[in-house]
């Protein structure tokens, strides 16, 4: 009996655990005590908004054992698994490009973007990097591939000053004004497009042109799609590749404070939901392709999948 209970609290220990999304939050050097209280800060606000959302987090940190880069090596190699449910990745400081290569400064030796993707190759979860530091959009090229969201505060490796991107990020991701489609949580997508619209009002109230242009890529080119081609939370250009769905479909999947509704679900009828709402975007896509029959037959047997995620219980044909 005690080895049954045992057994039992341990899958439901494991299960709650890989229902989980994670955060790693990695605050660089900050160069001066200004900037370590602005970071500071904004780490804060990551943190309560994990806790809101009940996600696993964690902070890459300098110790007397191990530099940064080799804790935060250490926090990747923890969380890159199979799970269901994201991992976050989130980088706050500054960041370095000499031409050729580009680097996040950590206190202690730097990491580079090549790095990070050999950290990360092995990732299966779903994956969402954000990089709020100068120079950041060569990691953007290099981190790129399939079910991972990479933004990065610039869209080029010379835009090298101080970028804001990751304050207005970090007060958006908990903020429900930033909800623009009102379904009771704000995606990655949402928070996003919010702190992209902070960041140029502040630079023009400054009367200052802008040091930095976030881009964000999720549909694995590598290019990014700037905050300015959305209208709502749909872009209104069309990729140069006709097989690409746009940039933000899976980022507005993400949350990291889930509404009620959302948490009813597990990791794994997330997934799934997920994975159907992009097959639903696709099948929109190629419906000028289509006979208007087969079209809405394979609508009705999609939306018939995604129906019974959220009532299995119902009889559906």
């Amino acid at each position: 009996m005690r080895i049954s209970l045992f057994i039992f609290i341990f899958s439901w220990t494991a299960l709650e655990a890989e229902d989980k999304a994670s955060v790693i939050l990695v605050t660089g050097a900050p160069g001066t005590e200004e900037y370590k209280k602005t970071f500071s800060e904004w780490t804060a606000q990551w943190k309560e908004a994990a806790g809101k959302g009940e996600a696993k987090f964690s902070e890459a940190v300098h110790t007397e054992e191990k530099t940064q880069k080799e804790a935060l090596a250490q926090l990747i190699k923890a969380e890159v698994n199979e799970s269901k449910s994201p991992l976050w990745l989130v980088l706050i400081g500054h960041g370095t490009f000499d031409g050729k290569k580009a680097k996040f400064n950590l206190q202690g030796p730097d990491i580079s973007a090549t790095e990070l993707k050999e950290w990360l190759k092995d990732c299966k979860r779903p994956l969402a990097v954000i990089n709020c530091a100068s120079s950041s959009s060569p990691f953007m090229n290099t981190l790129s591939g399939e079910n991972r969201v990479i933004i990065t505060a610039t869209r080029s490796g010379f835009e090298r000053n101080f970028c804001r991107l990751g304050g207005f990020l970090a007060e958006a991701i908990g903020d429900t004004e930033a909800d623009i489609d009102k379904d009771g949580q704000t995606s990655l997508l949402e928070a996003w497009l919010a702190a992209s619209r902070y960041s140029t009002d502040f630079y023009k109230n400054e009367n200052r042109l802008s040091p930095e242009h976030p881009l964000l890529d999720d549909n694995g080119d590598g290019k990014g799609t700037p905050p300015d081609w959305f209208r709502g939370i749909r872009v209104t250009k069309k990729s140069e590749d006709p097989k690409l769905l746009p940039d933000g479909l899976r980022t507005h999947q993400l949350h990291l404070i889930p509404s009620e509704e959302e948490r009813k679900l597990s990791a794994a009828q997330r997934a799934e939901r997920d994975a159907l709402d992009i097959e639903l975007a696709k099948l929109r896509a190629a419906k000028e392709l289509m006979e208007e029959k087969i079209y809405y037959s394979e609508l009705e047997k999609l939306l018939h999948k995604i129906g019974r995620i959220y009532y299995p219980e119902k009889d559906q044909p």
